[in-house]
């Protein structure tokens, strides 16, 4: 102490501060409250959207032939049978959003999660959002979408 004031130096101050670094770093991190089903069907219902929003939307061979890998087999038959329609399964519409936003999960059952996906339309003259429900369902180990509605 120096002149009723205290004086640390270099490793002094790392040392005093290093438990506070931590505490935020671990102390102040937000739990995963998402029951285990929902973040394991999240990350393909995402990575789905991720492809599908990156490509284009209008059905055809080449468009269920990237996105097969993420469907049951009952969904890609469905899809299959309507690439004559205008109409994307996916977002329920012809008029293609421009983004989406996975949001609530509910598990149906172990092996069943329902999802609300926002899709949005923006730019200068529109600004609009729709949600929809996107079903996932294990299948072999893997977590696949079954339906939208």
């Amino acid at each position: 102490m120096e002149n009723g004031k205290w004086k640390i130096k270099g490793w002094g101050l790392a040392f005093c501060l290093l438990p506070f670094a931590f505490c935020l770093s671990s102390c102040g991190s937000i739990p995963n409250l998402e029951k285990r089903e929902c973040e394991e069907s999240r990350n393909t219902v995402r990575e789905f959207y991720s492809v599908h929003f990156g490509n284009d939307m209008k059905p055809s061979e080449d468009y269920l032939k990237l996105r097969e890998k993420f469907l049951t087999t009952d969904l890609k038959n469905l899809i299959a049978q309507n690439l004559a329609d205008k109409r994307d399964y996916f977002t329920a519409t012809d008029d293609y959003p421009r983004a989406f936003r996975v949001g609530s999960c509910e598990v149906i059952a172990p092996d069943k999660t329902l999802f609300g996906v926002l899709i949005f339309w923006k730019d200068d003259i529109r600004n609009e959002q729709r949600e929809i429900k996107v079903e996932a369902i294990k299948e072999n180990d893997r977590w696949l979408i079954n339906k939208t509605f």
